[in-house]
């Protein structure tokens, strides 16, 4: 077995079966900006977070992922714009099947989601997914297909609803001690 491919299975289980359970944020982020230049210092990821080959995530200023969200960064990155909120129990997917592959072939693409966006719970996120500045994802939505600026999306697929009337000039300020 490839050394590098070794120790990225040792860091992936590290984080996702030992120290996401730890209520304890500031060794979560420790752990992470020590093996991952590319997540900013004032991003907060909660208790019981599954992050997938957590090395292709990148992260800008005050990202929220709160409790129980799985974002799957193998193979293809995920990018989280800053004073982004992502609720509890989402799932972020870059890699899926093709359904019409003889094979069961394994197809994706990159997630991006841009500044100032709020998934709600229980959101997915398709792969080749660009969610873009300002924009709203609701409760249990299943996004399949890029979001327009400051649109709000709901349903299953989700499609706009209306759009958002907000400045985005907030910043999240979101510091979590035992979650």
């Amino acid at each position: 077995m490839n050394l590098k491919i070794l120790i990225g299975a040792i860091l992936n289980y590290l984080f996702n079966d030992v120290i996401t359970h730890i209520p304890v944020h500031g060794l979560r982020r420790a752990f992470l900006r020590f093996t991952n230049k590319r997540i900013h210092k004032t991003t907060k990821i909660l208790l019981h977070t599954r992050l997938l080959h957590y090395w292709n995530l990148s992260t800008s200023e005050n990202v929220v992922i709160n409790q129980h969200c799985l974002l799957d960064c193998r193979r293809y990155p995920v990018h989280i714009g800053n004073n982004t909120d992502i609720g509890p129990y989402t799932r972020i997917w870059t890699l899926g099947h093709d359904p019409e592959s003889e094979t069961h072939e394994v197809k994706g693409g990159p997630v991006t989601i841009g500044h100032h966006v709020w998934i709600a719970s229980g959101a997915t996120i398709l792969p080749n997914v660009t969610i873009n500045d300002g924009a709203v994802v609701a409760t249990g939505s299943v996004v399949t297909k890029s979001v327009e600026k400051l649109s709000i999306v709901a349903g299953n697929p989700a499609k706009e609803i209306r759009k958002r009337n907000n400045t985005l000039t907030y910043i999240l300020n979101y510091e979590p001690i035992w979650e």
